[in-house]
């Protein structure tokens, strides 16, 4: 499959429906391509490779007092994978959305393979927040999150970049950079710079599962 994509911030590739098979995600994935729909009831898919890119430093991850706080209560559980349709279900549940029939069951599918996971944040056996991404090599493309209790997103991020680093992971992509995520330690890179640790993070062994139980708050606090 050759490389067919992209020179615009937004370059439209495909406005037809079409099946996302795994094989083709990853592909698109390991150049740097994603697709999103223009919204829940639009079949259709399209593809995206920014100029510039978001990408969260696995060692700058900023947690305030009040995240700290949080963090440190004993008032919830963190889970990985317990309910991955679920998180991503949760993500969509606004009232604008990328995420269509097509995007959903496309994810279902990696996730399926092992290509895809979720972080969880429960409460109660409540699911309160989280955040869903791909993986491919020692790269973690994160995808969305949500949160319906305050703070709850923020924890899913900060125990996901603590497991991410213990597994192995170079890369955490977060496609576009947004105030929220900048105030969290997110950065801006250019599209060669993120190609190029993009290129060394999936030669990496797929290392995700390395450890099925998430990281405790005690690791996440003292990062």
């Amino acid at each position: 499959m050759g490389r067919f994509l992209i020179v615009a911030l937004h370059t439209y590739v495909n406005s037809l429906p079409m099946e996302l098979s795994p094989q083709l995600l990853l592909h698109a994935y390991s150049m740097g391509v994603f697709p999103m729909a223009e919204s829940r009831e639009d079949p259709a898919v399209v593809w995206l490779e920014p100029k510039l890119r978001g990408v969260f430093p696995l060692d700058q991850f900023h947690v305030s007092r009040s995240l700290a706080k949080a963090i440190g209560k004993t008032d919830y559980e963190v889970a990985i994978n317990r309910d991955f349709g679920a998180v991503v279900d949760a993500c969509a549940e606004r009232d604008e959305t990328w995420i269509n029939a097509t995007i959903r069951k496309g994810y279902m599918d990696l996730h399926n393979l092992g290509h895809a996971h979720s972080l969880e944040i429960w409460r109660e056996d409540k699911l309160i927040g989280g955040v869903y991404g791909v993986t491919l090599g020692g790269a973690f493309f994160g995808e969305s999150m949500f949160s319906r209790a305050t703070n709850a997103s923020k924890m899913a991020l900060a125990y996901l970049i603590t497991h991410l680093r213990k597994c192995g992971f170079t890369l955490f992509d977060t496609q576009f950079l947004t105030p929220h995520l900048a105030s969290l330690g997110a950065v801006e890179i250019s599209q060669e710079d993120y190609l190029e640790r993009l290129q060394s993070a999936i030669q990496l062994p797929e290392s995700f599962t390395r450890y099925s139980s998430p990281p405790a708050a005690s690791e996440t606090l003292q990062r």
